[in-house]
């Protein structure tokens, strides 16, 4: 992974995070706003100018590709490299986590 991607992405943002997280599965926009709101119960909600800004920068860096353009709606789905960087990121969420509870973790550290 370029040192670039990684400066830029790691850690994530949560607005990063649910989308990534979102395109393991094919969407849109709308979609990912939708399926964000869903899975944290309405505590994050991402607009409209931040979703279509952070997809086109995360197109233009390799970790989504666009799919297809249904009834005027751009669809898009996690690459690989998109797969890369979500995982690193579920790795760092997992280590706060248990070490928040005063557990250590075993995991390979980034």
């Amino acid at each position: 992974m370029e040192e670039k991607i990684r400066r830029i992405y790691l850690p994530m943002t949560e607005t990063a995070f649910y989308i990534l997280f979102a395109l393991q599965e094919e969407r849109h926009g709308y979609d990912i706003t939708q399926k964000t709101k869903e899975l944290t119960g309405g505590q994050v909600v991402i607009s409209p100018g931040t979703m279509y800004g952070t997809l086109s920068k995360m197109e233009k860096d390799g970790l989504i590709a666009f799919v297809r353009e249904e009834e005027k709606r751009k669809r898009y789905r996690i690459t690989g490299l998109g797969r890369e960087v979500l995982e690193i990121e579920k790795s760092r969420i997992e280590r706060l986590y248990r070490n928040s509870r005063g557990e250590r973790y075993e995991e390979a550290e980034i």
